[in-house]
């Protein structure tokens, strides 16, 4: 029951929508009227408050953290770690306060990297900066960090259940972004700072 009781506890934590709070907190649109429509940093940097981006990014990529984090402090571990951390990410992609729609989870699940082992986190971290440096696409940069993250985590060492969820998370990562993905191969993606008109 305890383990049940965190596994939905996770989910209302990825349920915290932190683009539309912090938008509402500084006086932007909804997050969700404008660009992509979004509800994730990448959307709110378009307003061209990055302070308003970065809140949120620190947000959806600390609720990730915190969930795994509380289920490990009251002792889940194994499949009920792996749960929570898959229970986090679902509730960002399906937020149960905007109708169950979300955004597309890159930064809660690079949360739930660095709850697992900070050292996974940064593999994540770097694997998306790398590409996003050379390639200037976020949505490639996030389905490569997603991809490969079970992978990392698996020469690791850590648990299978967990690297079972990491597939999973980056299974969802990758669905989210097909869009961005049919964008990308018809050469219409918008790049990393490419205002829209110019794309």
């Amino acid at each position: 029951m305890a383990t049940a009781a965190l596994i939905l506890i996770a989910y209302l934590i990825g349920s915290l929508p932190f683009a539309v709070i912090v938008s509402r907190a500084l006086g932007l649109p909804d997050p969700r009227s404008y660009g992509s429509g979004n509800p994730g940093a990448t959307n709110v940097l378009r307003t061209g408050r990055k302070l308003a981006a970065l809140l949120t990014l620190a947000g959806d990529g600390g609720k990730g953290w915190l969930a795994v984090f509380l289920a490990a402090r009251y002792g889940v571990d194994g499949p009920g770690l792996a749960e929570c951390a898959l229970a986090v990410v679902l509730g960002h992609l399906f937020s149960v306060f905007l109708g169950f729609r979300g955004g597309k989870g890159v930064a809660t699940a690079g949360g739930v990297l660095f709850a697992f082992d900070p050292w996974l986190g940064v593999a994540g971290a770097a694997t998306w900066l790398f590409m996003a440096l050379v390639f200037r696409y976020a949505s490639l940069a996030s389905v490569v960090a997603a991809a490969l993250a079970p992978a990392c985590a698996y020469f690791m060492s850590l648990q299978g259940s967990a690297v079972l969820a990491l597939a999973l998370i980056g299974v969802l990562i990758v669905w989210r972004h097909k869009a961005n993905l049919l964008s990308l191969a018809a050469g219409k993606e918008r790049k990393i700072g490419e205002k829209e008109a110019e794309a």
